[in-house]
């Protein structure tokens, strides 16, 4: 019975990757800078967790904000960014300030608000529905171009199961079905 076996895992798995040379195909993996890649950037270096109590979305005097070490990152973060992209990205940011600083700090283009990019970490209990809002958003996109959301590392967990440090990139693109899949991460220090 087990050469069976090994008989029919060749013919299903070995010889469909086998070209007309002989040789064996090689999956081509995304480049971690093409257009229709998705990179959730978590913000810089902002020293703390949470946010204080007498938050406001409005006033950043209120909020946990980039140190001048996070501003350095996000300066960097961009650099890097315009060095590889071929194609000029469309920006993405949470309201909170230290995401809007890191976005504007790239130096990329137009930054744009997105709620559903707000950090949950406060209210733990909208994180699926939140979760889902933004993977429905993704999925519904027609990028041709990269797209860059700079937000928190909560959300970019919810979505992916992956925790960035600050100012890490986690590339992803949208599968058929509405999933997300990793191709790959940036770090930038």
């Amino acid at each position: 019975m087990r050469p069976f076996v090994f008989l029919l895992f060749f013919l299903i798995v070995l010889i469909p990757n086998v070209s007309q040379s002989g040789a064996l195909k090689k999956e081509v993996a995304p480049s971690l800078y093409s257009a229709g890649n998705i990179y959730l950037l978590r913000h810089a270096l902002a020293p703390g967790t949470g946010d204080p109590d007498n938050f406001n979305v409005n006033d950043c005097k209120t909020q946990r904000n980039l140190s001048n070490e996070g501003r350095s990152q996000a300066f960097r973060i961009g650099k890097k960014l315009r060095a590889n992209l071929t194609i000029a990205p469309q920006i993405f940011s949470s309201q909170w300030c230290r995401c809007k600083e890191t976005a504007k700090i790239l130096n990329l283009g137009y930054v744009t608000e997105l709620p559903i990019l707000n950090s949950f970490f406060e209210n733990f209990h909208l994180k699926d529905k939140q979760t889902s809002q933004l993977k429905d958003w993704l999925f519904r996109l027609n990028n041709k171009t990269p797209i860059i959301l700079v937000t928190h590392q909560v959300n970019i967990t919810a979505l992916t199961e992956v925790y960035p440090s600050s100012g890490e990139i986690i590339v992803v693109r949208m599968t058929g079905l509405g999933g997300v899949k990793i191709v790959g991460r940036v770090s930038t220090d």
